[in-house]
């Protein structure tokens, strides 16, 4: 044991290994001299969030990665909307790929609210109240399923009447975005800033059925998803780098780091995730796992935070957008 020590110790020398630092929170601290501490003193999944925050700083910097944002839709029900928006509106990232129901949430609050609740409510009796539940958030029906037919179904109308009979998830993100007047929009500020959205899973979600019921009258009008492929495949071959924040698993997450292995896999990777990587599930998997399919660079940048997003996901974004805002890539 002693010998194991001792050579622990000597090999921790060369490394020049850092020592833990205390915390110092005063009332003037700003998040990112907060999340810059945590990377030098914080312990457990705080140094990871300090870490990330420091990484993030840098894939942001990086004027030539091609930045992905991956995200679920949940998060998109609740404030956290509003980080993911700003992303976008900086200019901070240059692909989003996400799920169906992120285009739902940011479209239904678009034009109607969302509402607190609480996680143990009478489900039944929300059933009978036409209320939906989302953890603790709650969606009335007329703010869901019922606006977004209200709203969608002109703009599919418009679009057709234009001569329109095909289209890709990103177009269609597109054209949904630019015909928004809410700030508060991801769609709208994607459109704006010609920053494309991919939807692979675009009939698993109230939009992917308007689109469905629009097209039972109207029989030639298709989705075209090899485009959407197209256009990933000519992103991820003309990267001169790439990075990633991805936030959950599932869709987006795996787009996100299997069109990147054909770029021989990502440069940066920030993960935040709540799930375990015992059930071998995609969500609990660690970026380091992705580096055994090529997905992520074996000299890759990464860390994965465990922790529920909402809460990691402000502090991080606030930290790394601290001093490097900038302007769109050419």
């Amino acid at each position: 044991m002693r010998s194991l020590l001792l050579r622990w110790l000597a090999w921790g020398m060369k490394r020049r290994l850092e020592p833990v630092v205390d915390l110092a929170v005063r009332g003037d601290l700003t998040v990112a001299e907060l999340a810059a501490q945590m990377r030098r003193g914080g312990g457990f999944t705080a140094k990871k969030l300090g870490v990330a925050a420091e990484l993030l700083r840098q894939m942001f910097s990086d004027r030539v990665c091609t930045t992905f944002l991956s995200f679920p839709a949940c998060v998109v029900a609740t404030g956290t909307r509003g980080v993911l928006r700003d992303l976008v509106r900086e200019g901070l990232v240059d692909v989003i790929i996400t799920t169906c129901g992120t285009l739902d949430h940011d479209l239904a609050r678009v034009w109607e609210g969302y509402y607190h609740g609480e996680f143990e409510m009478d489900d039944a009796a929300l059933h009978r109240r036409g209320i939906n539940r989302l953890g603790n958030i709650l969606i009335p029906n007329a703010s869901y399923g019922v606006t977004l037919e209200e709203h969608l179904q002109p703009i599919f109308k418009e679009l057709y009447a234009q001569g329109t009979r095909s289209l890709s998830t990103r177009e269609l993100c597109t054209e949904v975005g630019q015909r928004l007047r809410s700030r508060g929009s991801i769609l709208y500020w994607a459109a704006k800033n010609d920053i494309p959205i991919f939807v692979p899973g675009i009939t698993d979600g109230a939009v992917g059925s308007q689109l469905w019921l629009f097209q039972q009258r109207h029989r030639d009008l298709a989705l075209d998803l090899f485009k959407d492929q197209q256009e990933l495949a000519e992103l991820v071959f003309k990267a001169e780098r790439s990075g990633a924040l991805m936030i959950g698993g599932g869709i987006s997450k795996h787009h996100t780091i299997w069109w990147n292995q054909f770029r021989e896999g990502l440069d940066y990777v920030v993960y935040l995730t709540t799930a375990e990587e015992y059930d071998g599930s995609l969500s609990g998997a660690r970026v380091r796992e992705a580096i055994s399919w090529g997905k992520v660079r074996e000299d890759a940048k990464h860390v994965t935070v465990e922790g529920d997003a909402t809460i990691t996901l402000p502090v991080l974004v606030a930290a790394a957008m601290a001093g490097r805002r900038r302007a769109r890539k050419s």
